[in-house]
């Protein structure tokens, strides 16, 4: 999902200042080792004493864990109050985690990977799913495949998974991109340009897709295509190391919780859907489409090689190739410097709190 500007993001992590600095001195290149010896001595460490609330960033748009937000499951999970921190752009959790303002993230593979890169003390710990459906390519009735993208205006969110998609779809498909003229825009502002003629196309994710299509707009790209060719676009959990450290056990507990709300989504989408739409006050068709455009992978199955590994700090996992991609994309959109990405984010993504959860 959607990541920041340019000059925000860079900002972002530039304004936290001292503090950031503070925060980050040692945490950027970690050997494995050392993440190897800090989670034996989490896991044999006393249970530390439980935090009066833990702040969970989330972007405020239908998802399958809202049903834990409104019916209050996290926090019965955990045992104790959730402050949750609403946030509009990837840079902004940047920026939270910098200051220590959250504890735990749900927010898009792009700015998890700048964060780590700019040595965030963070570390990957799930996946909400695969972003499937839920980003699509919305296009005029005129246009009919990517091809036909060469010469028009397409707009996107600047920096997000949207984004990435948008320019592996033309990369695979061998389109020029210098022949697009690419914009970047707020989700809102796509919608406002798009009803004003402004733009051609959009890859965004829903409800704005939706909008989209009630205004003639039509669908010819999912990055459901990208997942199926091995290029994983993902929305991810993350944790503060020093949080998850203190506290391993309510790291599990939310993630089985979180699988609780994806269990009952597949009990009853219909239900579940209804339930987020009364609580979010969004349109029930807007909800029932944005949570089917995400694949949801069993945390049993995330603890594998094929996502976070079926160890922590895997080499060969999906996610650690995964987001060796992402560092690229993001160094190619001048975001990140390539002296600044690490030989392997493996260090910063770590599947033993799934593999706990899923015993």
């Amino acid at each position: 999902m959607l990541f920041g500007t340019h000059f925000h993001l860079k900002n972002a992590v530039l304004s936290v200042g001292v503090l950031s600095f503070a925060l980050l001195t040692g945490c950027g290149n970690n050997s494995q080792q050392n993440n190897e010896t800090k989670a034996e001595a989490s896991q044999t460490a006393p249970a530390a004493e439980l935090p009066k609330e833990v702040r969970f960033a989330w972007g405020g748009g239908p998802r399958v864990w809202v049903l834990g937000k409104a019916d209050g499951d996290f926090e019965k999970a955990l045992g104790t109050k959730i402050k949750w921190v609403e946030f509009a752009s990837g840079a902004d959790v940047i920026n939270y985690f910098a200051a220590n303002e959250i504890d735990i993230a749900r927010f898009g593979s792009s700015p998890a990977v700048a964060g780590i890169t700019r040595g965030l003390p963070i570390e990957i710990i799930g996946l909400e799913g695969l972003i499937s459906g839920a980003e699509r390519l919305i296009v005029r009735p005129d246009i009919k495949n990517l091809q036909d993208l060469v010469g028009k205006k397409v707009a996107f969110p600047a920096n997000s998974t949207a984004q990435y998609a948008l320019e592996q779809a033309l990369a695979l498909n061998k389109i020029d991109k210098s022949k697009i003229k690419l914009i970047p825009l707020k989700p809102a502002e796509i919608v406002s340009a798009w009803t004003r003629g402004d733009i051609d196309a959009a890859y965004v994710w829903g409800p704005f897709t939706q909008q989209l299509e009630k205004e003639g707009g039509k669908e010819i790209y999912r990055t459901t295509t990208l997942n199926e060719k091995g290029i994983l676009v993902y929305n991810n959990f993350a944790v503060r190391k020093e949080f998850a450290e203190k506290h391993p056990d309510l790291v599990i507990k939310f993630l089985k919780a979180y699988q609780d709300q994806v269990d009952e989504y597949k009990r009853d989408p219909k239900a579940a859907s209804e339930k987020i739409s009364k609580y979010l006050s969004l349109p029930y068709d807007q909800v029932e489409t944005t949570l089917a455009g995400i694949e949801y992978i069993p945390l049993k199955d995330q603890a594998s090689e094929k996502y976070l590994g079926a160890t922590s700090n895997d080499e060969n996992s999906g996610l650690a190739k995964a987001t060796q991609d992402i560092a690229k994309f993001l160094v190619s959109i001048g975001e990140l410097k390539q002296s600044d990405v690490p030989k392997s984010y493996a260090p910063n993504i770590d599947s033993k709190y799934l593999i706990e959860a899923t015993k």
